[in-house]
C-alpha cells in the first residue's frame, strides 16, 4: 500500500490527516469515513499511513516522510489518529514549532502524556465501553461473575489496562486478571489462567508476532484465540465482533473521525483551539454476534437483542 493517498475533495481548506496504522485497517477505515463525512464537502483531504501495527519499528522513519509532507502542503489544519501518530509525529514535528491548529483523535492515554491540550492542539480521547460490554454479556450468559482482560503490549493496550484499574470498581463483574501479550507464544502461556475467566475482554491484539515473526491481522488473532479460549470473547470494536466475538458495546472509528473533523472544522473557521476542548467518545452501540450465539448453544430473551446490531462471522 502506499503511504499517503490522494485528496478525498476539493474545497476551500487543506487537511493533511496522519493515521498510526494501514490504509487497510478497519479503525482506519472507520476513522476516515467519519472526517471525510465532515470534511469532504469542504476540504482537499490528504491521508498518510504511518503503518505501526505491521512494523512498528519503522513508524518513527515514516513520520518523517508524514512531516515532508506536511512542509509541502502547508495545510489549513491536521488530524492525528491514535497514539503512535502523536508521539511520532505531532509531539516532535509540531507541537509548539508551527501555528496550525492540530486535532488528536483515537488516542487511549490521557492527552497529558503528550502535553496536550496546548495553544493549538486539542482532540477526541478514545475509551473502551468496557462496563457497558460486561453488563450486555451478563444479560446473555447471567453466569458470568468474572472477567479477565488480553490487549496487545503496546499504548494502546497499556492505556486500556490503566482505564481498567480506574473504572473496576463500577463494573458488574470483577476483573480477574489483565495480560499483555506480544506474539502468539505468550498468548499460548495465558492460556492456562485464561480458562478460570468466564469471559475475556480483547482490544488492540492485531499486529502480535506469530512463531516465524510475522505480524497477525485480526482475522489470523481470533483463528488463535478460538483455539485457546473456550468461552465467551467480548470486543471492543465493530470489527471483533465481526470476527467471531460473542458480542461488544462498542466504540466506532466513525465517532473519533468525525469528532476529531468537526472540531478542526471549527478552529479552521477562526475559533481559538483554546476555546475547543478536549473529548472523548460517548456513543455505545450494542452489538451481538449469532453465529457465535448458535456456536456456543446461548438462547436469550429476545428483549435481550432488541436495540443490538445483529451480525454473522464474515
Amino acid at each position: 500500500l502506499l503511504a499517503w493517498s490522494l485528496p478525498a475533495a476539493a474545497g476551500p481548506f487543506k487537511v493533511l490527516v496522519v493515521m498510526s496504522y494501514e490504509q487497510d485497517n478497519p479503525w482506519c477505515e472507520g476513522i476516515r469515513q467519519g472526517i471525510d463525512s465532515v470534511l469532504a464537502p469542504v476540504a482537499e483531504v490528504s491521508y498518510f499511513y504511518l503503518n505501526t501495527k505491521a512494523d512498528f519499528q519503522g513508524g518513527p522513519a515514516r513520520a518523517e516522510g508524514a512531516a515532508a509532507l506536511y512542509r509541502e502542503l502547508q495545510p489549513d489544519g491536521v488530524i492525528a489518529a491514535d497514539d503512535d501518530a502523536q508521539s511520532m509525529f505531532v509531539a516532535p514535528f509540531l507541537k509548539d514549532k508551527v501555528r496550525t491548529p492540530v486535532m488528536f483523535c483515537g488516542v487511549n492515554a490521557e492527552a497529558a502524556a503528550y502535553g496536550f491540550p496546548n495553544s493549538h492542539i486539542s482532540g477526541v480521547l478514545e475509551r473502551g465501553h468496557v462496563a457497558g460490554t460486561l453488563a450486555l454479556v451478563q444479560q446473555l450468559l447471567p453466569k458470568v461473575r468474572k472477567a479477565c482482560f488480553l490487549v496487545g503490549d503496546s499504548p494502546a493496550g497499556r492505556a486500556l489496562e490503566a482505564q481498567v484499574a480506574g473504572e473496576k470498581s463500577d463494573y458488574p463483574a470483577r476483573v480477574g486478571g489483565f495480560f499483555k501479550a506480544r506474539t502468539v507464544a505468550d498468548l499460548r502461556q495465558f492460556s492456562r489462567p485464561l480458562a478460570s475467566c468466564d469471559a475475556l475482554y480483547i482490544d488492540s491484539l492485531e499486529g502480535i508476532a506469530d512463531d516465524a515473526g510475522r505480524r497477525l491481522v485480526n482475522r489470523e488473532v481470533f483463528d488463535v484465540l478460538f483455539g485457546l479460549y473456550k468461552g465467551p470473547i467480548l470486543g471492543a470494536n465493530p470489527y471483533h465482533v465481526e470476527e467471531g466475538a460473542l458480542c461488544a458495546v462498542v466504540k466506532t472509528g466513525q465517532e473519533q473521525g468525525s469528532l476529531a473533523a468537526q472540531q478542526l472544522l471549527k478552529a479552521m473557521q477562526g475559533t481559538p483551539v483554546s476555546q475547543v476542548p478536549v473529548t472523548r467518545n460517548f456513543r455505545g452501540r450494542l452489538m451481538i454476534n449469532i453465529d457465535t450465539l448458535d456456536r456456543m448453544g446461548i438462547r436469550p430473551k429476545p428483549i435481550v437483542l432488541q436495540g443490538a446490531d445483529l451480525v454473522k462471522t464474515r
